[in-house]
């Protein structure tokens, strides 16, 4: 098959697939992505370049769209290149996000398109007016309802549509939810193991292994849409309680969802300016690691909290507990459709620091660390959210867009 996948940042969702056509060997495999995307080995790269910026000026709720549309048509543009080449795929599959996916019908026409859907913005009951700490204000209901423009447009084109959870998956309108296949695309349950032998050296020479007490907290960026307001005002209390605790903090300065803060500040300076007293000897910052780094973090966790407004679900919680990390999450979705309390993990209120205290209190209460919801971590992303299983769903969406196979005469 000629596979193309069109991600401005590829592989992103598309490396687990990607990667399983490569090592078949029988395929081409072909990325559209801008010049920052890693890109993969095996995989031949072409890059779009957007023409422009948004105009100066357009209205606000306009200017992301204008956005989109414009790297949407840079897309066109490219495709209708590779096409005047010959180049003709069997498939093509493409993330709705930047805009990228509204468009390749119109250059191949006849070639399924298969549209990875994240998320459908919601004015309630989802990320949206959640926190009351970020009020909104109509000029916000307005601008999130505009938001979906891409991603009317992009459900529309699309022959078959890829969301990775139920609740995601439900968040879109039930006139197209039918398209939209769940598909997780899985995580690597052999890479991230429990290891009960890891060990992490501090910049302060300071040596941490499984033996220790280590509280952890992921996130990409440290946001408050992940619940970074409310984990650090839950510190003072838990290093109260535990006295001989280390907090071990991943994660970067920037914004990847929710409000951005004025230039040069952020929500890490801003917490550790509110919650004054901690401690810093024994709470760590660790900025954004190598995945083995990472993971060896997860593997000496004691307790391992994921926070996170209602809205996409981060790779991170489930490689905490593929790695055998006892996560204490929040009682939000889609959360709650992965864990379950006290089975296979612990869940808080979101904005309880009471709860996340006595949460951690219960996880060293046990003798072995509540090492049964452990196992049963590592077993329930084992069993639903393996690499096999993301990319088998996957093959099965091929084969069901391309339809099946005709004679031989």
């Amino acid at each position: 098959m000629n596979i193309l996948f069109i991600h401005q940042n590829f592989p992103g969702q598309f490396r687990h697939i990607a990667q399983s056509l490569i090592d078949e060997g029988q395929h081409q495999v072909l990325s559209l992505c801008e010049a920052h995307a890693p890109g993969m080995a095996g995989v031949q790269r072409l890059e779009y370049k957007p023409a422009r910026n948004a105009t100066e000026g357009v209205h606000a709720y306009l200017a992301p769209i204008e956005g989109h549309v414009i790297r949407g048509q840079s897309v066109a543009r490219a495709l209708l290149q590779l096409k005047e080449r010959g180049y003709q795929p069997d498939v093509i599959v493409a993330h709705m996000g930047w805009g990228e996916a509204i468009y390749p019908k119109d250059i191949y026409p006849d070639t399924p398109l298969l549209t990875f859907f994240e998320f459908f913005y919601q004015t309630h009951g989802a990320d949206a007016g959640f926190d009351p700490e970020y009020p909104l204000v109509l000029d916000d209901y307005l601008r999130i309802r505009t938001k979906n423009i891409t991603n009317l447009l992009s459900l529309n084109a699309a022959d078959i549509g890829i969301s990775p959870t139920a609740w995601q998956r439900n968040l879109y309108p039930a006139a197209y939810r039918d398209k939209i296949r769940l598909i997780h695309e899985g995580i690597n349950t052999e890479a991230a193991i429990p290891d009960r032998s890891a060990w992490i050296r501090l910049g302060s020479g300071l040596i941490l292994t499984r033996q220790d007490e280590v509280i952890t907290y992921v996130s990409r960026n440290l946001e408050p849409y992940r619940g970074f307001h409310i984990f650090m005002r839950a510190l003072p209390e838990i290093l109260k309680r535990r006295p001989h605790c280390q907090v071990l903090i991943v994660g970067g300065d920037d914004v990847s969802y929710g409000r951005k803060l004025p230039d040069g500040q952020t929500y890490r300076a801003q917490l550790l300016q509110e919650v004054q007293g901690l401690d810093r000897s024994r709470v760590h910052f660790l900025g954004k690691l190598p995945y083995q780094q990472y993971l060896r973090v997860l593997q000496i966790s004691s307790a391992h909290l994921y926070l996170t407004v209602p809205f996409v679900l981060s790779w991170s919680m489930l490689e905490a507990m593929s790695a055998g990390c006892l996560v204490i999450g929040s009682k939000t979705a889609p959360v709650e459709e992965v864990i379950t309390h006290e089975e296979n993990g612990l869940l808080v209120d979101f904005f309880s620091t009471e709860e996340i205290a006595n949460a951690v209190d219960r996880v060293f209460a046990d003798p072995d660390r509540l090492q049964a919801m452990r196992d049963a971590a590592r077993s329930t992303i084992v069993q639903h959210y393996p690499l096999t299983a993301g990319v088998q769903a996957y093959r099965t969406l091929f084969e069901d867009a391309l339809g099946p196979t005709p004679p031989q005469p």
